[in-house]
């Protein structure tokens, strides 16, 4: 895949590497500072693989001062910056540049604090999303948001991209989970934004930050909402003959004023491969399954399946398994999980998301189905259906350049479908490189006009996360700078 116009490199900036280099190390200790070609190597790319560049060099900060010295430096010497936790971004979203130094948030990973009293924890943003709740378990409590990547992916990742996860239908995605930030100013200012308190005075700049992709600065500490665990969960599988059958039960359920804790979905292709990968006992006869899962106390349990059950059986499903336990319920979730890394045992995947309203659902699986195949591609699809955020992985095969066009071209055509019935071009994984070219199909002129004009205020110079997120002509197009004279967008 190589269809996405990348930024030619700053010469002058290559040429003074060594003189940068010898600055780094200077203000840095020696583990900290990554700048041979092996070592850089292993920041070239994110988990959208199909983009590589050898980033200028790679600097581990470990506090929140350094950070502001770094990034204070890069800003007065016009250097590029690339914010980096765990790399595990689907959308180029750390990809580095050739002329920009990563800064990665690795060695920030404490637990600094946790209020129970508040039902808060104040973290680094280099701890791993699943470490919260591992931190707060033994007192019965866990941070909701959780994406299958949960065991690897940094919170600095979650809050740029404003992850959710399966449990997302009742507890919220990322924004939703956070009270306050410690950000890092491209100047080196650090700036504290909301913190215990569930609400803040003056504008909400928290609900900018989250989701904003490391394009205002870089956020090197949160407040996050700690819950108490529910007495008890359980999920079921519910088979259905067909996706749209399933896209109905998603949408009926809904409807009835049902919230479960995930609704999640799979079609035969993924069913086949996570089965043989997790041994859940998934419905290998059914073209389409539903993971719904919902918690309390057991008689709330069981009163809920029961609805459910009520619900899916109208439409027929070819079948019907409540977990009969914990140990399978954590082969029903550890199937559903790995399914990304299971299919990829198999074939290259070319993986989307974006969202769509769930009255779309079953119509929307049919035309993501029809496009795959007008490419000669297969497609599996693996989401979270309660919210409509969909996912589905293009299969092809990354030795054959052809099929890898194929599979952009096929992947673009998903995200306009996702615009076209009212929903959006990301729902978690972000925009990145991967539908920056793309946000003309969802933002008309004027609407990037002043979304690159907040970015002006936080950015001036334009040198965090550089050629992400924005399509590139919206930076030539001298009407989407910022106004100098106050006039309108």
């Amino acid at each position: 895949m190589t269809s996405i116009e990348l930024p030619e490199p700053d010469k002058s900036i290559l040429r003074r590497r060594d003189a940068i280099v010898a600055d780094l190390e200077a203000m840095f200790s020696p583990d900290q500072v990554i700048s041979d070609e092996v070592g850089r190597r292993a920041f070239e790319t994110d988990a959208l693989t199909a983009y590589r560049r050898l980033p200028l060099a790679v600097v581990l900060p470990e506090t929140t001062k350094e950070v502001a010295d770094i990034l204070r430096y890069c800003h007065e010497s016009n250097i590029k910056v690339v914010a980096r936790g765990a790399g595990t971004s689907l959308c180029g979203g750390a990809l580095p540049a050739e002329d920009a130094i990563v800064v990665g948030v690795s060695k920030m990973n404490r637990v600094l604090e946790i209020d129970y009293p508040n039902r808060t924890a104040r973290v680094e943003t280099g701890v791993t999303n699943l470490a919260i709740s591992n931190a707060v378990a033994e007192e019965g409590f866990f941070y909701a948001p959780d994406p299958s990547s949960q065991l690897a992916c940094t919170l600095a990742g979650n809050l740029a991209m404003n992850s959710g996860g399966a449990h997302c239908l009742k507890y919220g995605v990322t924004t939703n989970n956070v009270l306050g930030l410690k950000i890092v100013l491209m100047t080196g200012e650090i700036l504290d934004v909301g913190g215990k308190a569930l609400d803040s005075e003056g504008f909400d700049l928290l609900a900018l930050a989250v989701g904003s992709e490391g394009q205002f600065g870089i956020i090197t500490e949160a407040t996050v909402r700690i819950i108490r665990a529910a007495e008890a969960a359980r999920p079921m599988m519910i088979g259905f003959d067909s996706a749209a059958k399933a896209g109905l039960c998603v949408s009926h359920i809904i409807a009835s004023g049902i919230i479960p804790v995930a609704i999640e979905f799979m079609d035969k292709p993924a069913i086949e491969v996570c089965e043989a990968f997790a041994k859940a006992g998934y419905p290998l006869d059914a073209e389409a399954l539903l993971i719904i899962e919902v918690e309390g106390s057991e008689d709330e349990i069981s009163e809920r399946l029961a609805q459910i059950s009520e619900i899916a059986g109208e439409l027929k499903p070819t079948t019907m398994v409540v977990s009969s336990g914990p140990e399978q319920s954590e082969r029903i979730w550890r199937g559903r999980k790995s399914a990304f890394g299971a299919i990829g045992r198999l074939s290259d995947y070319y993986c989307m998301d974006g969202t769509i309203p769930l009255v779309h659902l079953p119509f929307a699986l049919e035309r993501i189905a029809e496009i795959c195949s007008s490419y000669g591609l297969k497609v599996a699809n693996i989401f979270h259906a309660g919210d409509g955020n969909l996912h589905p992985l293009i299969m092809y095969d990354v030795s054959k350049p052809e099929e890898a066009e194929k599979a952009e071209q096929a992947g673009a055509e998903i995200l306009k479908l996702c615009v076209e019935v009212g929903g959006c071009l990301s729902g978690e994984h972000g925009v990145g490189i991967e539908k920056r070219d793309l946000m003309h199909a969802q933002f008309d002129k004027k609407d990037l006009a002043v979304q690159t004009r907040i970015k002006s205020v936080f950015d001036p110079k334009w040198l965090l996360n550089p050629a992400k997120v924005f399509p590139l002509d919206c930076r030539e197009d001298p009407s989407v700078k910022p106004a100098s004279t106050g006039e309108a967008a």
